[in-house]
């Protein structure tokens, strides 16, 4: 998954905890948000190592991370 889809993901496992509790499924809901935390864990990683283009990060380290974050690169000059 992208970045960007580990965010949306986690938006729609929040709602569907947010259902799992309104019924009473209290322990649906609670697995339903770990899930969701570790999807958004994903996307603020993805996001925090391209923030800024990747300044800071080797070439490499930047390819892997544009590849997994499933964005287009914008490095500054």
């Amino acid at each position: 998954m992208t970045g960007p889809e580990h965010y949306h993901r986690a938006e729609d496992l929040i709602g569907d905890a947010a259902g799992a509790s309104e019924s009473s499924d209290h322990g649906r809901a609670a697995a339903l948000v770990a899930i969701a935390q570790v999807h958004a864990t994903l996307a603020a990683a993805a996001a925090a190592a391209l923030n800024h283009g990747g300044r800071g990060l080797d070439e490499r380290d930047y390819t892997a991370w544009y590849e997994a974050a499933g964005v287009k690169p914008d490095r500054p000059s």
